[in-house]
């Protein structure tokens, strides 16, 4: 946790030494002057002087239409030849996260010249997304030239406005307003180029709007890097958890702690486990769970924004902090079910259908380790009926899942250094993952109080 505070605190110090804000900008009473809603928003930057006594815009904001405001609205056109081969960059919807282009497909020269002309992009043209997925949005930089776009993106080129407060607006409220105003593009996303010229953007004189627009490319930038950094970590621990387990058919694993040699050995995981079965009949707990790939085992209220468990819990299991459960239906990266332990409350309840069990004579975090990676599949897969699927759960017996054998360490003290490792390494991408959603929160925050 001091680690999070301080990898936090140094990204809001960065923010606040970066627009010259008062320690007290962040905090949710801070407003220079009262406010009309209309007009201009809650928190503004101090203009440029050097008397240092922050005086703040005071400016009112004006409402403008998008297409009074720039030369050019149109959108692309889906290519006939679909080989992905040539030079010219096509950028689809799902190419653009964050503000940002990322890795995208190619055209040829030819299609682009020719009957996809109309949409061949220019620098500093700002793509935004009108179907699927409303207000994707990023601007074209000079090195992805040439390039070409669908019908999915429209092209706003020519603008009146500040390149990054553009985006910004665009990318905050406008759309979600526009939508609340207008719920059947809701109810099917798609906006026509009509309705992205009739989108209203609030804005104030251009000084405070490259202001603002620096600020959030700052934010957007941290945001980046920190995904990039917490994305990075897991590609480790993916690597790490294919080389710290013995590979099928081996008994030694390609990395070892220092001082181990001896190969590991294969036991079956009712010998290392014990079966919990106690239901919960004095409601001990009324904390309905669920598994999450991310959080492990969790509230379903906080998961689910609902209880999805019957109000009488009293026949459902009771699951003690430190037990391991086995949900076997499956989902995206999970198509064999998760295991994972119960470690963020003292106790909580789960479905009959769950499986639960406890360590005996074996490392719990080890386990833990173990089942976070895939090892454990070929074992499951060969116990269960092959395609065998009931309402979406792996038709796997409590007996045959105990059954599954499981290469471990023969020695208690490797398990745990691994599963230590392991843990350590978790810690690590959940102190980065936790900077990265509080740096979201507060964009969303800044984005309320920053934008009328």
């Amino acid at each position: 946790m001091d680690l999070l505070n301080k990898c936090v605190s140094s990204s809001i110090s960065v923010i606040r030494m970066y627009l010259c804000l008062p320690s007290n900008f962040f905090d949710a009473a801070f407003s220079p002057y009262s406010k009309d809603e209309e007009t201009s928003p809650s928190l503004r930057f101090s203009q440029d002087d050097t008397s240092n006594t922050f005086q703040y815009f005071i400016d009112t904001w004006e409402k403008r239409r998008l297409i009074d405001n720039t030369k050019l609205i149109t959108k692309g056109t889906t290519p006939k030849d679909k080989s992905g081969v040539g030079n010219v960059n096509f950028i689809k919807v799902e190419n653009l996260s964050n503000n940002q282009i990322h890795p995208v497909q190619k055209i040829s020269q030819e299609e682009h010249d020719s009957y996809l002309k109309r949409s061949r992009l220019q620098a500093n043209d700002i793509l935004f997304s009108i179907a699927g997925t409303l207000g994707r949005i990023a601007i074209v930089s000079p090195s992805l030239l040439p390039a070409n776009t669908n019908q999915a993106l429209s092209i706003i080129r020519g603008y009146d406005f500040d390149s990054d407060f553009l985006i910004t607006s665009l990318s905050g409220h406008v759309v979600a307003e526009y939508i609340r105003k207008n719920p059947t593009v809701g109810a099917q996303p798609n906006l026509s180029l009509e309705q992205v010229g009739d989108l209203i953007i609030s804005s104030p004189i251009e000084e405070e709007q490259e202001k603002i627009g620096s600020f959030f490319k700052l934010l957007n930038h941290l945001i980046t890097v920190n995904q990039r950094k917490v994305d990075l970590l897991k590609k480790k621990k993916a690597g790490y958890l294919q080389k710290l387990f013995p590979r099928n058919g081996q008994n030694k694993p390609e990395l070892r702690f220092k001082g181990y040699t001896d190969a590991w050995e294969k036991r079956k995981l009712g010998e290392l486990t014990k079966r919990v079965t106690r239901k919960n009949i004095n409601n001990e707990s009324t904390l309905p769970l669920t598994i999450s790939a991310q959080y492990g085992l969790i509230d379903q209220n906080i998961f689910f924004d609902k209880q999805v468990a019957s109000k009488d819990v009293s026949s459902y299991f009771l699951i003690k902090n430190g037990e391991f459960a086995y949900n076997k239906s499956y989902s995206n990266g999970y198509p064999l079910g998760a295991i994972k332990r119960l470690d963020r409350y003292p106790n909580g309840v789960l479905s009959t259908l769950y499986i639960i069990f406890k360590p005996i004579s074996v490392s719990s975090q080890f386990l833990v380790s173990y089942f976070d990676s895939t090892h454990w599949y070929k074992e499951v897969a060969k116990n269960a009926a092959e395609g065998a699927r009931n309402h979406g759960l792996l038709n796997i017996s409590p007996s045959d899942f105990f059954n599954m054998v499981q290469t471990i360490p023969n020695n208690f003290e490797e398990q745990n250094k691994v599963g230590i490792f392991f843990e350590t390494l978790d810690n690590i991408i959940a102190v980065n993952q936790r900077k990265v959603d509080l740096l979201k929160k507060e964009k969303k925050s800044l984005l309320q109080k920053m934008f009328v």
